[in-house]
């Protein structure tokens, strides 16, 4: 199981990751109020603004204090720099 640093100490399980997203949207606020209505919201921001929300499989909701493209670039095991020269 390969685990991802989601920023102040916090790790989290890559293969069990559904989607990640920006808490920007209206269906995402909603996405995280039913999860925390459910008990299954996780704030991993450690009182920082929330940049990024994972979807996990079991359906817990993962709040992270770094940029969706950071945890996506942390999950695809890239740094970022491979695509830049790409392009």
């Amino acid at each position: 199981m390969q685990l991802i640093n989601i920023g102040y100490g916090n790790m989290l399980a890559a293969s069990k990751v559904v989607t990640i997203v920006a808490p920007d949207a209206a269906p995402v606020k909603r996405l995280i109020q039913n999860a925390r209505d459910r008990h299954l919201l996780v704030d991993a921001s450690c009182g920082r603004k929330t940049k990024s929300v994972a979807v996990m499989e079991s359906g817990h909701v993962v709040l992270a204090a770094i940029s969706p493209e950071t945890l996506a670039h942390r999950i695809s095991g890239t740094d970022g720099e491979e695509e830049e020269n790409e392009e």
